[in-house]
C-alpha cells in the first residue's frame, strides 16, 4: 500500500501535469485522473469537431472537477485549433502587426477570448510575443507581430488586454525568444546564439511589456541560449526561468513548457527525464501534446516526479512551489468559470481585420477586378508540426464561389522533379491559355522549389497575379503582387473579394 508521503507527492505532480489526449469525448482514464487529483488538461484540434461539441466537452471534464484548467493551443491565424476544420476566421499576428493598430489587435483578440470563454476554456497557449528577426525561421514566421521589437512589444500587451478581458488567460510564448533560430524545435534543438545585451534588446522586450499587461502565464522554448546557460535548454534552465525570468525581470504568474514530448527536449532526456528538469529548472506546469498523450505517459510523468523527490534529483520545495502556483492561478480562474459566461454578439472583426491587412503593389484599374474567371495554381508547402495539416487555406475555394468558371490546381514539391518543371506547363500554364493566372505562394522566400516555380510561371506568364501567404519580402513579382501576411480562411477571402471585384 502507497505510503502517506507517496499519495501527497503523486497529488503535487498530478496538479502541474497538463495532458492532451484523443477523441471529442473525454476518455474515462482521462476522467478518471481528474478525479484523483489531475488539475490541467490542454487540447488540441483532434479534441474539437465543432462549438456545440466542445462545449459539451469541457462541461463533461469540468464534471469531475468544475475548477480544472482547460488549457487550449490556440494562436488563431496559421495555428488554429478551435477552427481547425475551416481555417480561421481571423487573421494571426503577422497581419495584426502589419495593419499596425494596437486597438483592433486588442479587439481581434477579445473577440477570440469570448469564443474561447463560451466554450468553456480557461487558458490559451498565446500569444507568441517572439521577434521574428530571422526570415529563415522555420517555426515562428507569421505566428510573430513581426521583426521589430517594439512593433511586437506593443501588440503582444494589446492581444493579452483584450483576451484577458474576456476571462481567459494569455500565456506569452516562446520564453526568451524563438524568432532568430534556423531549427524547428519540434524535431531538434535550436540555438539563439545573440550576446545577453541583443537579447536584452531586441527580445526580452515583448515579455516585459506582456508582464505590464498582466499576463498570467508564460511559456518556456526549447532553445539552447549559450550567453545565459551552455548546456540547458530554456526549458530546462534554472539560470534563464529563475535568474533572468522571475528574479531579473520578476515574473510571478505561472511558467508553462512547451510541449514536452518534443525533440528538442525529449531527445536529450526521454520524455520523462525532460519533465523532471524542467520542474527542477523552475517550471511550474508540463505542458503534454503531439501524441503521447495516454494513460502510459501520464503515468509515467508522475512517477518520474515522485522518483525524482525521493532520490534528490528535484526538491520536494521546488515541487510544491509549482504545485502552489498552478493553485494560484486556479484560484483566478475559477472565480470567472463559476459566474455565468457573457453573452457574445457573433463579429465579424476577423473580417475586417484581414481586408486592411492586405497590400497590393502594381494594381491598377485594367488588372483587378479580374475580367474572367482565373486559373488559380497553389503552390503547397509542408508546414511545420504548430499548424494542423487538415486546414485549409487558399485563395481557389473563395475565390470560386464569386467568379463562376474558377479552376484550380495544387502543387507539391514532390510533383515538381528537380529542373525538370513541365508539370506546371501541362497544369498550370496549360489551362490558363488565355484566362487570368493568378499564383498562390506560401513563404515562397523560403522554398527553394517554389521560388523556382515562381520564377518559370512568371517567365511565360508576366501578367500573373502573385499571392503570397506566408511571410512576405521587399521583393514583389508579377503584374500584380498581393501580401496577406498569413494563410487563414480571412485572408483567403479577402483576396478573393479584391480579385472578384
Amino acid at each position: 500500500m502507497p505510503s502517506t508521503r507517496s499519495s501527497e507527492l503523486t497529488t503535487l505532480a498530478y496538479k502541474i501535469l497538463q495532458p492532451g489526449f484523443k477523441g471529442t469525448e473525454a476518455p474515462e482514464w482521462l476522467l478518471r485522473r481528474i478525479g484523483e487529483g489531475l488539475s490541467g488538461v490542454v487540447l488540441f484540434s483532434r479534441n474539437i469537431a465543432n462549438a456545440g461539441q466542445l462545449a459539451r466537452l469541457t462541461r463533461q471534464l469540468r464534471a469531475e472537477n468544475p475548477d480544472l484548467v482547460i488549457a487550449i493551443d490556440e494562436e488563431a491565424g496559421d495555428v488554429t485549433r478551435i477552427e481547425s476544420l475551416t481555417g480561421s476566421t481571423r487573421p494571426g499576428n503577422l497581419a495584426l502587426g502589419a495593419i499596425d493598430d494596437p486597438d483592433l489587435t486588442e479587439a481581434v483578440a477579445r473577440d477570440i477570448g469570448h469564443e474561447l470563454r463560451s466554450a468553456g476554456i480557461s487558458l490559451t497557449y498565446a500569444p507568441s510575443v517572439d521577434v521574428n528577426s530571422n526570415p529563415n525561421n522555420p517555426v515562428i514566421g507569421v505566428r510573430s507581430f513581426g521583426a521589430t521589437t517594439d512593433l511586437v512589444a506593443r501588440h503582444s500587451a494589446a492581444w493579452i488586454r483584450g483576451l484577458q478581458s474576456a476571462g481567459v488567460a494569455a500565456c506569452a510564448k516562446h520564453f526568451p525568444g524563438h524568432g532568430d533560430t534556423e531549427v524547428d524545435s519540434h524535431h531538434g534543438l535550436p540555438t539563439y546564439n545573440a550576446s545577453v545585451e541583443v537579447i536584452r534588446e531586441q527580445a526580452l522586450p515583448p515579455f516585459r511589456a506582456a508582464m505590464e499587461s498582466g499576463v498570467r502565464a508564460v511559456m518556456s522554448a526549447h532553445l539552447l541560449v549559450p550567453a545565459y546557460d551552455p548546456e540547458l535548454p530554456a526549458t530546462l534552465s534554472p539560470r534563464l526561468l529563475v535568474d533572468l525570468l522571475r528574479t531579473e525581470m520578476g515574473f510571478d504568474g505561472l511558467v508553462i513548457t512547451d510541449g514536452i514530448e518534443m525533440g528538442a527536449v525529449s531527445g536529450l532526456y526521454g520524455i520523462a527525464g525532460a519533465t523532471v528538469r524542467a520542474v527542477a529548472g523552475g517550471s511550474d506546469a508540463v505542458c503534454i501534446g503531439g501524441e503521447s498523450s495516454d494513460p502510459e505517459v501520464v503515468d509515467l510523468l508522475t512517477a518520474a516526479l515522485v522518483v525524482a523527490v525521493r532520490d534528490g534529483g528535484l526538491s520536494e520545495d521546488r515541487l510544491r512551489e509549482a504545485a502552489a502556483r498552478v493553485e494560484e492561478f486556479t484560484a483566478w480562474s475559477k472565480g470567472i468559470f463559476r459566474a455565468a459566461p457573457p453573452h457574445r454578439i457573433k463579429s465579424d472583426i476577423g473580417f475586417v481585420a484581414a481586408r486592411r491587412a492586405l497590400r497590393l503593389t502594381g494594381a491598377d484599374a485594367e488588372v483587378l477586378p479580374l475580367g474572367a474567371a482565373p486559373h488559380v495554381v497553389e503552390l503547397i508547402p509542408t508546414m511545420n508540426l504548430a499548424i494542423a495539416k487538415e486546414t485549409p487555406w487558399g485563395v481557389a475555394a473563395p475565390l470560386r464561389e464569386r467568379l463562376i468558371g474558377t479552376t484550380s490546381v495544387g502543387i507539391h514539391e514532390e510533383d515538381v522533379n528537380g529542373e525538370d518543371l513541365s508539370v506546371l506547363d501541362r497544369y498550370v500554364l496549360g489551362p490558363a491559355t488565355e484566362r487570368p493566372l493568378v499564383i498562390v505562394v506560401r513563404d515562397a522566400s523560403r522554398h527553394t522549389w517554389m521560388a523556382n516555380s515562381l520564377k518559370h510561371l512568371l517567365s511565360a506568364r508576366p501578367d500573373a497575379i502573385v499571392v503570397e501567404m506566408g511571410l512576405p519580402t521587399a521583393e514583389t513579382q508579377g503584374a500584380v503582387h498581393i501580401a496577406t501576411y498569413g494563410a487563414t480562411t480571412a485572408s483567403g477571402v479577402a483576396v478573393a473579394e479584391v480579385l472578384a471585384g
